[in-house]
């Protein structure tokens, strides 16, 4: 392959045994964004793999307006390998921006905030919303909870009134521009880096909750 090819060519024989193999890639080569560990593995085989490491975060994300922004966030939950994604409102929204990710990803979509709302409670998680509005307590001076469900609104309208009212309490990120507030798949990124920051790798009082994974 050339130097500009994405991933890696067909797997030299003898071939690799073991389930977690797709055979059609390892005949014609693997070209997805993947850990090296995962070449040539099944998307089942990667999504059983990452599901015993999943930290305790949850997402979730309003999806009223198809925003393409979903996509972005949901991406960013990977990369984190957060345990579960809730998607409240429509069923089908914009994967463009996931780039397969989302085949990773334990999804869950809820008709409305009220049974997204259930949901948790049953789950005994603490909703914590994340929008810019005068209300909202500064992301640097929050501690946010082991058991979270972060969630997010659409770009522009941000969220709904229904799901600022049944949040715990509402996370702005701090900004010091122009500009009103920042994408939301970007405040997504570094809400979620916080909660790892806190959580997984050095909380801001007491020791590490365990060692980061090695990249």
């Amino acid at each position: 392959m050339s130097k500009n090819s994405v991933g890696v060519g067909p797997h030299p024989k003898p071939y690799p045994v073991g389930l977690e193999y797709d055979l059609d890639l390892l005949e014609n080569g693997d070209k997805r964004n993947v850990l090296d560990k995962y070449r040539y593995w099944t998307v089942d085989a990667i999504k059983a793999d990452l599901d015993k490491t999943r930290v305790s975060l949850h997402i979730a994300i309003e999806n009223w307006q198809h925003d393409l922004n979903i996509g972005t966030i949901v991406r960013a939950a990977n990369a984190y390998n957060v345990e579960t994604v809730h998607i409240i409102g429509k069923r089908h929204w914009n994967r463009r921006g996931a780039m397969v990710t989302d085949r990773y990803m334990n999804i869950i979509h809820h008709k409305t905030v009220d049974k997204f709302a259930d949901y948790i409670k049953s789950d005994k998680r603490q909703i914590i919303a994340i929008d810019i509005i005068p209300s909202a307590i500064p992301l640097s001076k929050t501690i946010l909870p082991e058991r979270a469900v972060l969630v997010f609104g659409s770009e522009g309208p941000g969220l709904s009134t229904e799901m600022q009212s049944i949040a715990e309490k509402t996370v702005k990120i701090e900004q010091f521009g122009s500009t009103r507030s920042v994408n939301v798949g970007v405040a997504a990124g570094i809400a979620m880096y916080v909660w790892v920051q806190q959580n997984v790798l050095k909380p801001p009082s007491g020791p590490a909750v365990r060692s980061a994974p090695d990249l």
